[in-house]
């Protein structure tokens, strides 16, 4: 039985405590969903900077009542020690239970963002994940899983890539998750304090934001389709990228939670080592609206590439399969059919206020 399937039967037996910090954000709130049906007590960090109430209400709706009494929500910045140090412990009725497994996925994503914002980006990319790792460190967490990126090969220009080659950096967003890492190994070597690096390769899915000036492409392009706007591709289309469904992403934080003590202090790619073009990736877009009864005729608009951007990106897994046993169940196609209903349900209402209470139960 794969690895990820064992841990999937395991969990609910043997319930943990666990902090998700960017808890109302895309991947955090995926991963709040998940471990909470998963029978597992859950402490989440947010401040709402780039992640959404909506989102932890959904999940809200997604789950038991049983199983979202298991989660503490705090409003907190990861920039903030003192919050930082408060997150590390589940509320219980016998006293405050420490967090055993840290997700770390509070940051300021985008390149463009950070060629507009880098001080921001800095401060949350940098001094957030150093508090992180401070107060992680002094509460004894027996795990640091952190948000890397596919960024940080830069202008390195072989194919695939791989984890131990990387270039120069092109952005002010690259720097931060390359200074994340080093910090990573330097807590490792000076204080023995464990942890695991996730390089995302363009990661999709549901409850990824499609509004706003840094929205990445798939979720903008699906509501430019699904609201007969224009779709905007940067370059000539023959960038490419490899695109990753959420859920393989969520499958890669689990294990390399739990994982051996040698799959520890590494970063690993989290991909599906396949490439797509941006002509590939317009038309699997509009297929995949087409099978649920949205046409879409036009042709995309083609603009000048953006600074800070790479040309071509594709992962090689091998290491994230060898050390962690990461699987990946989906492929770009999988993933688009997955998500599409989502996306289909959701535009155009994400931009309005809900009127659903995050303390609902």
């Amino acid at each position: 039985m794969p690895r990820y399937q064992r841990l999937l039967s395991e969990l609910p037996r043997s319930p943990q405590t666990w902090l998700i910090t960017g808890v109302a954000g895309f991947i955090g709130s995926n991963l709040l969903e998940t471990l909470l049906v998963l029978g597992q007590r859950v402490v989440g960090l947010d401040n709402f900077a780039t992640g959404h109430r909506r989102n932890l209400e959904e999940v809200c709706d997604l789950v038991t009542p049983e199983q979202w009494a298991n989660f503490h929500f705090i409003r907190g910045d990861i920039r903030n020690l003192n919050d930082c140090r408060r997150a590390l412990y589940f509320p219980h009725a016998r006293g405050a239970m420490p967090v055993e497994h840290v997700l770390h996925h509070a940051a300021l994503g985008s390149v463009p963002r950070s060629l507009d914002e880098p001080i921001a980006t800095n401060g949350a990319n940098v001094d957030g994940f150093l508090n992180m790792l401070v107060a992680a460190r002094d509460a004894q967490a027996r795990s640091f899983t952190y948000a890397a990126s596919s960024s940080t090969y830069g202008d390195h220009p072989a194919l695939p890539k791989v984890e131990q080659r990387i270039g120069k950096p092109l952005s002010p967003y690259a720097v931060t998750k390359y200074v994340n890492e080093l910090y990573a190994q330097v807590f490792a070597l000076n204080y023995g304090f464990a942890s695991v690096g996730l390089r995302y390769f363009n990661v999709f899915g549901k409850r990824q934001d499609p509004e706003g000036a840094y929205a990445a492409v798939i979720p903008r392009w699906i509501a430019a389709m699904l609201r007969g706007e224009d779709v905007h591709i940067y370059g000539d289309g023959v960038s490419s990228r490899d695109f990753c469904f959420v859920d393989n992403a969520v499958q890669a934080n689990l294990l390399a939670a739990t994982s051996a003590a040698r799959a520890r202090n590494q970063v690993y790619n989290v991909a599906v080592s396949a490439r797509t073009d941006l002509n590939q990736l317009f038309e699997a877009l509009r297929q995949s609206l087409d099978s649920h009864g949205v046409r879409y005729a036009r042709t995309p608009k083609y603009r000048d590439f953006r600074p800070g951007d790479v040309r071509h990106s594709l992962a090689d897994i091998g290491k994230a399969r060898r050390l962690l046993g990461y699987a990946p169940q989906y492929d770009l196609h999988a993933g688009i059919a997955q998500a599409m209903p989502w996306y289909i349900a959701h535009t155009g209402s994400l931009a309005c206020p809900s009127a659903v209470q995050l303390a609902a139960r």
